[in-house]
């Protein structure tokens, strides 16, 4: 497909047109429903799209049948309500006129979300390229789409644009504009040496005294006023803009972070969303390894907690390790010890099945070529443990501990007390095998060495992963390691996320793992 065809679908425009479409062929598809909500014309906040999904989450509910209860939520403010109101109505409408187009797709619903996603990402994870004929044919359906399915957009835009005076919210909303630009002159002429959270809570109360209930509310759940305290910094003299001898020579600087803080006072804080513990964070090798690869990711998956279908890879993984934790439980109840002949191959296999069978898997070639892989290791992982000589000690242990103001907690899959008497982490991986070069740098097993030193006093000589599927044991290298540096990341990490840097960093491979690509701004022109 030409350049001129991979941007056409590269815009935020057609990338809309592809989040409708998802969205109305599969409810479930949140991060599909999260880029509808966020984007024109509904334009909801972040802070209440986390809101919604907390109801969803709670509820058991996909995003869009979460929207009922996530308006009567009292934590909703009332322009909130009023956006997801209008998302309701763009949906049923779109709803009712994506099956009405149905028949004029020339496909069905989920080819044309898979073709359109595979032109999308095109440039940044490659793949099967899309013939011009085909390419063209896409850009004609997306613009059919944009027309006919989501023509009541600009309708709703043209509401949610303008200031309207015709009801009592619409007045509301006015009113409280104006006294936000009261209280920005005021804070501009507050007497020197006076501190911003001083001189807000003293606004707020005379501004307050003037309001009515509706919009008291609307007042108080502006984000404006964490705006202005954290852009500056509590008021000292240097972070005001002022000389450190006070005067009003730098008032202007002042007027200008005031102006500023006001442009952004739409981006609400994600505060109360972020997995706080005392001063710092919860926090596991896992969070550390998604903010590393990608900080908007992180936000995502960690912080909006955006619900995300399982793939059928992750699914396989989470079974593969079920069945090595009950086939170890069941060998050490039939033991009473940790020492002994282990469980035979028949007893594990009778355990990958029930556990197969519990976790849903379908009879495609790609499960049945799974099906046959899963049992080839599991019978090579049996005899491995067969001619074992370390004893395995302890299986998906869970630790906890503090490193600076943060928290950390994980679990490892198995311990093993080598012949020595030095101890070994053991993680089981299904994925592709990485070298001991690329793990020069390992986060997961380093952290878990710290916690096994830290929660159970153990001192671990040896860390290593065990691919299961290619009866690989890999170790890192971690005598070559800094001892301090682990503490360093994580310092890093919980600093940067405790700010919410949360920008995307996009590259193949971390986009390639990732679920939320359809609401990222990385992936559009």
């Amino acid at each position: 497909m030409a350049a001129s065809g991979i941007e056409f679908f590269e815009r935020a425009a057609a990338r809309d047109v592809l989040a409708w479409v998802r969205l109305l062929s599969d409810p479930r598809d949140s991060a599909a429903v999260v880029r509808a909500l966020g984007r024109p014309p509904v334009e909801l906040r972040l802070l209440d799209i986390a809101r919604v999904v907390q109801v969803a989450r709670k509820a058991k509910l996909d995003m869009v049948a979460a929207l009922g209860p996530a308006v009567e939520s009292p934590q909703m403010p009332p322009e909130a309500r009023e956006r997801i109101a209008r998302f309701q109505a763009l949906h049923r409408e779109a709803a009712s006129a994506f099956e009405a187009l149905r028949p004029r797709l020339g496909c069905s619903p989920q080819e044309l979300t898979s073709e359109l996603t595979a032109a999308s990402e095109a440039r940044l994870l490659g793949g099967e390229t899309i013939s011009e004929a085909r390419a063209q044919t896409l850009e004609a359906t997306v613009e059919l789409m944009r027309e006919e399915v989501l023509g009541g957009a600009t309708r709703i835009a043209g509401r949610l644009g303008e200031l309207r005076l015709d009801t009592d919210l619409d007045i509301s909303h006015g009113v409280v504009r104006y006294l936000e630009l009261v209280k920005l002159a005021a804070l501009k002429e507050r007497p020197p040496g006076q501190s911003v959270a001083e001189a807000l809570a003293d606004i707020n109360q005379r501004l307050l005294a003037a309001c009515t209930p509706l919009q008291r509310e609307i007042f108080q759940t502006s984000t404006l006023d964490d705006t202005l305290t954290t852009a500056f910094r509590g008021g000292a003299p240097a972070e005001r803009g002022e000389p450190e001898g006070g005067g009003d020579t730098a008032r202007p600087a002042v007027a200008t972070s005031v102006q500023s803080a006001f442009a952004r006072r739409e981006e609400p804080s994600l505060q109360a969303f972020l997995p706080r513990r005392g001063d710092g964070l919860v926090l596991s090798a896992s969070d550390i390894d998604t903010y590393r690869s990608c900080p908007l990711r992180y936000k995502f998956g960690r912080v909006l907690k955006i619900p995300s279908e399982q793939t059928l890879h992750q699914r396989f993984g989470i079974a593969v390790h079920q069945v090595l934790e009950r086939y170890h439980a069941t060998d050490r109840r039939s033991m009473g010890s940790p020492i002994g002949q282990h469980t035979t191959v028949q007893q594990m296999m009778e355990l990958f099945e029930a556990c197969w069978r519990r976790g849903g898997f379908g009879d495609s070639d790609k499960e049945r070529e799974l099906h046959t892989k899963a049992r080839a290791a599991l019978v090579l992982y049996h005899q491995r443990l067969e001619a074992h000589e370390a004893e395995p000690v302890w299986f998906e242990r869970s630790f906890s501990f503090k490193l600076g103001p943060h928290h950390l907690r994980g679990r490892v899959d198995r311990v093993d007390k080598l012949p020595d008497g030095q101890y070994e982490l053991i993680d089981y991986k299904t994925s592709r095998p990485k070298t001991a070069e690329q793990l020069k740098d390992d986060v997961q097993l380093s952290l878990y060495a710290v916690g096994a030193r830290e929660s159970w006093e153990v001192q671990a000589e040896r860390l290593s992963y065990y691919y299961v599927l290619d009866n690989l044991k890999v170790p890192v290298p971690s005598a070559e390691m800094d001892p301090d540096w682990i503490a360093t990341v994580v310092a890093e990490v919980g600093e940067a996320i405790l700010a919410q840097r949360f920008e995307p960093t996009p590259s193949p491979a971390a986009c390639g793992l990732c679920d939320f690509r359809i609401a990222c701004p990385a992936w559009e022109r």
